[in-house]
């Protein structure tokens, strides 16, 4: 019996799984196989609350497969020397693996396919795995790729989408091929406390919640900070437990505002791959440079650590830096809100920020963390790159009566409503042990502006 491997990355599930299917065709046996990466460990990539969290989408990935028959191979070391090896223990001549966009990603691919066909043997990259559609496959008539997300997202729309496939019933594994022990969530340290649970099983459960109680309002609700509205899914997402394609078909099928908003936020994910996909050196470069004389850990150390502890004096920024702290997650709202107020008030190199979101969100993924971090910056895709977020007027906005502030913020729980935001106005000692601002408002903005001038 003719062997296929499939090489598991960011697509921990067995719905919808395109890799699998096709190595299952014609009776044959497969080896589901991850690698435990050490590339990725001596890149900063594998961060205690990613590894949690891929322990727990490794052991139901695992379970899974069990119960169909086959089990999970784990190994250890340089993924294209541990793939070639179980090639030759298995005699397996092909291998499927699912597509991505960054250059680490392309330059694994390119050794793949290289030494697999040293070796007569076949690498298939399935598209349509970690996004809902393929980048490249959408593109203006002038560029290899969309700037802007409106434009994209209007030709994104008119794409039809193949349908989502069945798990498979049986999982035929071939006898004796050798696997370390699937790691488990207790084995890591460092974790967030409030971090979530992992695994296919507990995404499905969260996406039938979300459909079931949540979607409907998410165009009213989504930015409401207290509300914690949205779906939570990007974890799921970010590691594969949920099919994007699946996701698209489900709230279409839902329908109304809700739904649509849903979608769309989707097709970001799409579009910042289309990007980077493009621009490979967007996840470290300015995409779109402005010449900034940014501050840096050098000449902004103390305010960066006021950042990063949410201890800057405005409290909807340390509430969203608290959050992320606790959770290894945080509101896309306040996402927004702690980028502005570090890269236009504070006027720090976004990679600084960037660096340390990846360092704890559970969901850092890299074409979405950049961009997004470049969109604010300014670097980016944005068509109005100086825009500033006033953390005072968006706390009001979107936390009107200060729930979300007090939530994370305890110094200031005594605090009623809207007065929350600003609590160096209030007579007296109400908030000790709260800081002061680190920096006024209109200061931060007087040194942004400057600095945009200068060049």
């Amino acid at each position: 019996m003719n062997t296929s491997i499939v090489l598991f990355t960011c697509d921990l599930r067995l719905h919808d799984h395109p890799p699998l299917r096709a190595a299952l065709e014609g009776g044959r046996q497969v080896v589901p196989l991850f690698v435990r990466d050490r590339a990725v460990a001596a890149a900063g990539f594998d961060v205690p609350n990613r590894r949690a969290f891929l322990a727990d989408c490794l052991r139901d990935l695992d379970a899974g497969l069990r119960e169909r028959g086959g089990r999970l191979v784990v190994r250890s070391g340089d993924v294209v020397a541990e793939v070639c090896r179980v090639a030759a223990e298995t005699d397996a001549d092909e291998v499927h693996l699912a597509a991505d966009v960054s250059a680490f990603a392309h330059r694994r691919e390119e050794r793949l396919r290289r030494e697999l066909g040293g070796g007569g043997r076949r690498l298939h990259v399935h598209d349509t795995v970690t996004w809902a559609v393929t980048p490249g496959a959408v593109t203006p008539s002038s560029s290899d790729h969309f700037a802007v997300f409106t434009p994209y997202f209007r030709h994104w729309e008119r794409r039809r989408l193949r349908a989502p496939l069945r798990p498979p019933r049986f999982v035929p594994v071939p006898d004796g091929v050798g696997s370390e022990p699937v790691p488990a969530r207790h084995e890591v340290t460092g974790t967030s406390p409030g971090l979530a649970t992992g695994g296919e099983r507990e995404g499905r459960r969260r996406l039938a919640n979300w459909l079931r109680y949540g979607l409907a309002a998410y165009a009213d609700r989504h930015d409401d900070l207290a509300a914690d509205a949205t779906s939570r899914l990007s974890p799921h997402l970010h590691f594969g437990t949920l099919s994007p394609v699946e996701l698209v078909h489900l709230a279409r099928r839902a329908e109304g505002p809700g739904a649509e908003a849903f979608v769309r936020q989707l097709a970001w994910r799409d579009f910042h791959r289309q990007v980077l996909a493009a621009r490979p050196r967007a996840a470290s470069a300015d995409y779109r440079t402005l010449h900034d004389h940014w501050r840096t850990e050098r000449t902004a150390r103390a305010d960066i650590e006021a950042w990063r502890e949410g201890r800057t004096g405005y409290p909807v920024v340390d509430a969203a830096m608290r959050q992320l702290l606790y959770e290894g997650w945080m509101h896309n709202r306040a996402r927004l809100l702690a980028a502005s107020f570090l890269t236009k008030t504070l006027y720090v190199d976004w990679r600084v920020g960037a660096r340390h979101f990846l360092d704890l969100l559970v969901d850092g993924d890299l074409a979405n963390n950049q961009l997004n971090w470049q969109w604010v910056a300014g670097t980016g895709t944005d068509t109005r790159p100086d825009r500033v977020l006033n953390p005072v007027i968006q706390g009001r906005r979107h936390d009107p009566d200060g729930a979300y502030v007090r939530r994370w913020v305890p110094e200031l729980r005594e605090v009623a409503g809207p007065a929350v935001h600003e609590p160096w106005r209030l007579a007296g000692p109400v908030a000790p042990d709260y800081p002061d601002p680190i920096v006024g408002l209109a200061d931060g903005l007087a040194r942004f502006r400057r600095a945009r001038q200068r060049d």
